[in-house]
């Protein structure tokens, strides 16, 4: 818990309050719409979630989301699931995304960066032209609206000018990294049959090349759906037999044309991390996305066309399509392909020097490793241009937040975010004109009744509860793919609160109107009856230099026990002696809690990840108790499935 009147680390000054187009939309909403004119975020907030249909049509007015159609009323059906938005509306999510061309022609929409750093501009007026000419090929090819586009292909333009071509003539894009083996790509594409396959010859990481063809090859064998394959020679390779020439497609010099479609018509699949059983296939509508991101990136973020929007993310992650949603606000979104840390650890803070971010997003554990490394961004950078500094993918430790204060800037503001693929979006999170407290997230999201639930149902203040969200957001999951009854959809949000989204995390909402996120419910900590996320653990154990990383498990044992491992991964060099033992279990002790010492303290060769980088510990604790390996995870989700051995091997050995 944290310190009931803490100091905060960040206060945006009045002017930059006065500036936040947050503070101009809540003028301008007060004004038409009736909400209130004082009493800062909070009231908005609080308007926001009592009157949802009002606050989402001012969001739509203030960002003039053009209807085709008109809609009949904002919410036609607000039960979870099955909440029905703007019944009646009709629109084209990627007419809004391009909509600056028409004032900006000549300025960048896309910086592209690779692992040479060098920026290269694409600029509004190309990347409509090439989205216009691709859209007029996929119809020439028989593309439908409804009908799955997929890509197979890492954070380039050339992805971007695919989704924007798909969703202008009312496709489903859907699309992995190419660092994702075919077995994982398979258990996603095989679910939505794709039509078209935008693919790359390979890839650049880490310095060296990585060959996909084969890779491609197999993906065209299993995929019996395709109609087409497009052909995007990264590499410099000539186009396999029977496949498309990207350059072909994007030649002509024609004008979008957009399909308007109903405002809950699919926009895209995103995938769960699917650590057991078929990854999740989630479906999210035009209409949903296009006002979600909107309020997101224009009110939260801040972001407008002065704006450059930098998120270090792939394709296969929910943040890349958060990241190209920047263009609706007018922002140049920065993509970057290549490794986070080449040719050194602080890759990332060159990059949004040389690109000039003024929002610059990564991951916790980036921030972390910078801590680590000794990287000193402001001293070895020119950073003026970044106003704010984002995390997500974890909780963003208190060190976390001291290092970017001290090491980048003492005027920063910092966001941690969370939210998750499942809503394509935050729950919580970034608050232009609220102080930041070390720890913390700012606050929840406008329109998004975020609470903290005890296991009874009852929201609570300045306690850990379940993450649960008691209306409908306009980027819920319109279905999910191949799931006909709904059931596997309200089994995954729906089932402990009927009626009331159940995210599965722990998280506290503070008395200040903050949120700490203390990680997943589903492997929380529970000794002698005192909960603990294992984030908090993290945080604490891997202030250790000798700590590179650590999962900690609990389970419950037959008998009534409970048994909670901590597994660390050491740094080169470092020996699991006595004296870090002791160091280990002293600072949990001192810092979190007596009950937390762990029961043992087992050195791993390394922590298994899904493919977006999390800690995989509820397949980890299925296979401690027992469950064999096969039934325990999908193997095609994890970094490095040798690792899951050596704990499958340690159950053994302790049955």
């Amino acid at each position: 818990m944290t310190s009931a009147n803490p100091s905060p680390l960040w206060q945006p000054d009045p002017g930059r309050i006065a500036q936040a187009q947050i503070t101009r939309f809540q003028t301008w909403a007060a004004e038409h719409h009736g909400a209130p004119a004082e009493g800062g975020y909070a009231a908005l907030h609080r308007w926001s979630v009592d009157e949802l249909d009002t606050f989402w049509k001012a969001v739509t007015e203030w960002f003039d989301v053009r209807f085709s159609t008109p809609y009949a009323r904002v919410l036609g059906d607000r039960s979870m699931p099955g909440a029905q938005w703007f019944p009646g509306a009709t629109l084209n999510y990627a007419e809004h995304a391009l909509r600056a061309a028409d004032t900006r022609a000549d300025e960048p929409a896309l910086l592209h960066v690779d692992e040479t750093h060098e920026p290269t501009p694409v600029s509004w007026s190309e990347l409509r032209r090439q989205v216009g000419s691709l859209a007029a090929e996929l119809r020439a090819l028989g593309v439908r609206p409804g009908d799955r586009v997929s890509g197979y292909l890492p954070n380039v333009p050339q992805a971007v000018v695919a989704l924007l071509a798909t969703a202008a003539v009312g496709g489903v894009w859907t699309s992995c990294a190419p660092d994702f083996g075919a077995r994982s790509v398979l258990d996603r594409f095989q679910q939505v049959e794709p039509v078209v396959l935008f693919t790359v010859d390979g890839y650049r990481y880490g310095g060296k090349e990585h060959d996909r063809r084969d890779t491609v090859a197999e993906l065209r064998g299993e995929l019996p759906t395709l109609r087409a394959v497009v052909h995007i020679p990264l590499l410099g390779t000539q186009p396999p037999e029977g496949a498309l020439e990207w350059s072909a497609l994007t030649s002509a010099d024609v004008t979008p044309v957009y399909e308007e479609v109903p405002f809950d018509h699919p926009l895209w699949v995103l995938y769960s991390s699917g650590t057991t059983g078929l990854p999740k296939a989630i479906v999210q509508s035009q209409g949903g996305i296009l006002v979600e991101h909107l309020k997101q990136l224009g009110l939260h973020c801040d972001l407008g066309p002065e704006d450059r929007f930098f998120w270090y993310t792939s394709t296969g992650w929910m943040m890349w399509n958060f990241l190209v949603s920047g263009l609706l606000t007018g922002t140049t979104i920065v993509l970057y392909d290549g490794s986070p840390g080449y040719p050194d650890t602080a890759a990332q803070w060159r990059i949004a020097e040389r690109t000039g971010a003024t929002l610059f997003g990564t991951s916790a554990a980036y921030v972390m490793a910078c801590r680590k490394a000794g990287v000193h961004p402001s001293r070895d950078f020119d950073l003026s241009r970044v106003q704010c500094v984002a995390t997500t993918g974890s909780p963003l430790p208190p060190d976390g937040f001291r290092w970017l204060h001290d090491e980048v800037r003492d005027d920063l503001w910092i966001a941690s975010v969370s939210g998750g693929t499942d809503v394509c979006s935050c729950f919580a999170g970034a608050v232009p004109t609220l102080p930041v407290y070390v720890g913390e997230l700012q606050a929840p999201g406008l329109g998004t009744d975020l609470q903290s639930w005890d296991p009874s149902g009852e929201p609570h203040i300045d306690e850990v509860g379940e993450l649960v969200v008691t209306n409908p957001m306009p980027s819920m999951p319109i279905r999910f793919w191949n799931d006909p009854d709904g059931s596997r959809y309200h089994d995954s949000y729906f089932d402990t609160y009927p009626g009331v989204w159940r995210h599965g995390d722990w998280i506290t909402v503070t008395s200040r109107g903050s949120v700490v996120i203390h990680g997943r419910s589903d492997s929380t900590l529970n000794r002698q009856g005192v909960r603990m996320g294992s984030a908090d653990i993290y945080e604490a154990v891997e202030r250790l230099p000798e700590i590179r990383e650590s999962l900690v498990i609990g389970i419950e044992q037959p008998d009534g026990g409970y048994w909670m491992p901590l597994f660390v991964h050491l740094a080169p060099g470092a020996v699991l002696d006595d004296a870090l033992l002791s160091r280990i279990k002293q600072t949990i002790r001192e810092q979190l809690s007596p009950r937390h010492i762990p029961d043992e303290v087992i050195e791993v060769p390394g922590v298994p990840h899904t493919l977006t980088g999390k800690r995989i510990e509820v397949p980890v604790k299925r296979l401690l108790q027992g469950t064999p390996l096969e039934k325990a995870v999908n193997p095609g989700s994890i970094d490095n499935l040798d690792l899951l051995g050596f704990y499958e091997e340690l159950a053994r050995k302790r049955a």
